[in-house]
């Protein structure tokens, strides 16, 4: 998956001209592209560096209140502009570009009345993990890190800023559920330490790179711990005052959105951003209610295969206490990580004609956010070429993650998933940034989902408990429907919601409680994986059946891929078009 702070949200630029006499409406509108690319980094310069644009290193973004009136006015004031703007007068893939600029668009102005940005405390990600940045950036040589602490020194202020939208949500009975604020409330805890050789900012300056001298190395750590000392822990400590006088005891004990001003609304909204379709949230549980049906009765199959004496129940306490299917170390876990993806890469050009260029690694989450974090994540890729992208994998109590699991979750995150089809979107010289960087959720997610099938054809899961872990990942997938329409839409309560998925997938305890800590934190995101997924096997099969043997496995997906994230109906043309080309 991509975690929160990958998630994009484009906030649009007004471009002024008087008429279109001396340019061709492909120019004016690559033009507005390429002007809005500037304003997206100027507006975020943590991602501008993160991708490695220069000019932004000391900035955060800008939190107030007013910036957030200001930007949301500026994406109204393009869509007026872009209204002007004839399509029949685009070429095709202007065309494209155009519908899906204004979707973004319109999604961006139309949420902004839900007030959000006046929850600013999550436990998957915000101001108290604002040191985990790094990741991100890329630290190379002395002036790098000199700027990341010029970063740090304007910190303080976004600080505060949090603290200003947070009691506006207060007043606003925007509150946040208080089972994860407590979340929150250790990792904040965890910033205000004054032993400065343990303190999270002070990760990245103990070892250096071995090529800075020792005069260097010293001024950087001695900037480090002043800077550390006097102006972090301080800020740190004050948001955490705030946190626990006046945030944490408002904070509400219900779990679902829908307990919050116009909570169902944001809700149904939330669900057609993120599946790109006019499914109601009602029929998507039916959808989730179906497949957990489906895919169990696949699950009993290999149970008997084993002739396993017992339930279904007992079977996945078998799976989820039996020591053979855990590693007891977290080294012991990486490296079986990165055994499993040297396996996969080498069998790619079976399904795939054209591959990414750049390469990917596979890091330890870090653990300051791993016991509140999920499995594993992906960081993509710099578009400058100057930073892989990186499969992130949790070894936080590595007795939890089972051994049957790493091939289909490696499957997901890096190749074929994650990695695969985001570089080959960012390789897309060719197309907008907007595009080439889109996370339309339900195509890379979907995208991910469906790789994991893939398993099959690639020689993996090779045994019946690997078997029995890619189904697990795909009911995994068909519980989140049931679960997330449940908690937001039919207000289940947690504990409801953590039954449901432990009767139903054998994932482990700690697993399910983070799964649904996170559900309850991102309405609306989980829905993408199983239809999306759903949707390109559709697809798949729709291609195969009319083709026959003139289909080709590495075409289709070539076809798939080759246009970046899109919405489904979009996916949908390009396949058709694929499907009459070829008859």
């Amino acid at each position: 998956m991509l975690s929160l702070n990958q998630k994009l949200i484009f906030p649009l630029i007004i471009v002024f001209f008087s008429s279109f006499s001396e340019f061709s409406q492909d120019d004016y509108l690559n033009g507005i592209f390429n002007q809005e690319w500037e304003y997206y980094l100027k507006q975020n310069p943590v991602f501008a560096t993160s991708i490695g644009r220069t000019g932004y290193e000391s900035s955060w973004k800008n939190l107030s209140l007013d910036s957030f009136r200001k930007r949301n006015q500026h994406s109204k004031d393009l869509l007026i502009k872009l209204k002007d703007i004839n399509p029949y007068n685009l070429s095709e893939e202007n065309q494209l570009n155009l519908r899906l600029f204004k979707q973004i668009t319109k999604h961006d102005v139309a949420s902004y009345k839900f007030n959000r940005h006046l929850l600013p405390f999550s436990h998957r990600g915000g101001i108290q993990l604002a040191h985990e940045v790094v990741e991100r950036l890329s630290l190379e040589n002395v002036g790098d890190y000199k700027q990341w602490l010029n970063r740090l020194r304007n910190l303080d202020v976004l600080i505060q800023q949090t603290i200003t939208l947070a009691e506006e949500g207060l007043r606003g009975g925007y509150l946040a559920p208080k089972l994860l604020m407590l979340r929150v409330k250790r990792q904040i805890n965890l910033q205000t330490q004054t032993n400065i050789e343990i303190n999270p900012f002070y990760k990245v300056f103990k070892e250096l790179p071995k090529h800075f001298t020792n005069e260097e190395k010293g001024q950087i750590q001695k900037e480090a711990r002043r800077l550390i000392q006097e102006k972090i822990i301080p800020a740190y400590q004050d948001l955490y005052a705030f946190f626990l006088k006046e945030y944490l005891p408002s904070s509400r004990t219900s779990f679902g959105v829908y307990d919050n001003p116009d909570g169902l609304e944001f809700y149904r909204s939330e669900v057609m951003s993120f599946t790109t379709t006019n499914l109601t949230p009602e029929e998507i549980h039916e959808i989730g209610l179906s497949e957990v049906k489906r895919i169990k009765g696949e699950m009993k199959k290999i149970i008997s295969e084993l002739n396993f004496d017992g339930s279904f129940q007992e079977f996945l306490t078998f799976l989820r206490t039996d020591k053979r299917f855990y590693y007891q170390t977290s080294e012991e876990l990486f490296d079986g990580y990165l055994a499993v993806s040297k396996r996969i890469d080498p069998k790619l050009v079976k399904l795939f004609k054209t591959l990414p260029r750049t390469p990917y690694g596979v890091r330890k989450i870090p653990i300051e956010s791993a016991p509140d974090t999920t499995t594993a994540y992906y960081m993509p890729p710099s578009p400058d070429g100057k930073r892989p992208g990186y499969y992130y994998v949790n070894l936080y109590r590595p007795e939890t993650r089972p051994k049957y699991e790493m091939e289909v979750l490696s499957v997901h995150e890096a190749v074929p998933g994650h990695h695969l089809q985001i570089s080959l979107a960012i390789e897309k010289e060719d197309m907008p940034m907007f595009r080439r960087l889109s996370p339309y959720t339900v195509f890379v997610e979907g995208w991910g989902l469906y790789s994991e099938s893939l398993g099959y054809e690639l020689g993996l899961y090779r045994d019946p408990y690997s078997r029995f872990g890619q189904l697990t990942y795909d009911m995994w997938r068909a519980v989140r429907l049931v679960v997330d329409t449940g908690i937001h839409y039919f207000k289940w309560d947690r504990r409801k919601a953590i039954n449901f998925f432990k009767n139903n997938a054998g994932k482990s305890e700690l697993d399910i409680t983070n799964e649904i800590d996170r559900y309850i934190m991102w309405p609306g995101q989980a829905l993408a994986y199983k239809i999306g997924q759903l949707k390109l096997i559709e697809l798949r099969n729709k291609a195969e059946g009319i083709l026959g043997i003139k289909f080709d496995i590495r075409e289709f997906h070539d076809v798939i891929l080759k246009q970046g994230a899109l919405p489904l109906n979009e996916v949908e043309i390009l396949v058709d078009d694929y499907i009459n080309d070829n008859k």
